[in-house]
């Protein structure tokens, strides 16, 4: 049985993972519904997978657990004592973050060995690029887009689906959170 791997991302309305505006965190719209259950997400048993851009960045945000147990929001140091996958052609062992492993090769060939061999799902935040390669490769069984009332025009970074292949999405799941929050779960397939 194969393990379902979940692109997990936030984005403004115009499609961009973050900005160089003045924005904050979550674009500065987060409330205790959206905090809470981005925290019900993750309390689930599961396997985080990032790229080393991901992972490093998160590292330079966050720091190490180890040294901050503290830092971030509830769901963010649930998320950091997950069993972590780092795939990397430049990173090496030991990595900062408690159940941390480097792997080294091809991303596709990677995950697909890591769903038929897992016991738990897969989920990966952020990570645009290695996330793209996944979902034309068919790798992706759900999208999961938290959706903040903004367009970063101007300020906006990270185009999510930039350079993307074409897909047709199933919609599977939806909620409002915090009155103006979407999150949308898509079943992701190839189009053409």
């Amino acid at each position: 049985m194969s393990a379902t791997y979940t692109f997990d991302v936030f984005s403004s309305l115009d499609g961009y993972g973050s900005t160089s505006g003045n924005w904050g965190g979550y674009w500065g719209k987060q409330g205790p519904e959206l905090l809470d259950h981005r925290l019900t997400l993750y309390t689930a048993e599961q396997r985080m997978v990032f790229g080393a851009n991901t992972y490093r960045e998160f590292v330079q945000m966050l720091g190490s657990i180890t040294d901050n147990p503290d830092v971030g929001d509830p769901w963010v140091t649930r998320m950091q004592s997950l069993p972590l996958t780092v795939i990397s052609t430049t990173l090496e062992e030991p990595l900062t973050w408690p159940n941390a492993t480097v792997v080294h090769g091809d991303a596709v060939d990677i995950v697909a060995q890591l769903k038929a061999e897992s016991d738990v799902p897969l989920r990966s935040h952020g990570s645009l690029s290695l996330n793209r390669a996944l979902m034309a490769a068919g790798l992706v069984d759900r999208v999961q887009v938290t959706l903040f009332p903004v367009i970063t025009g101007q300020t906006g970074q990270a185009p999510i689906f930039q350079g993307a292949a074409d897909f047709d999405l199933e919609l599977i799941e939806s909620r409002t959170l915090d009155g103006n929050i979407q999150e949308l779960i898509y079943r992701p397939t190839r189009h053409g």
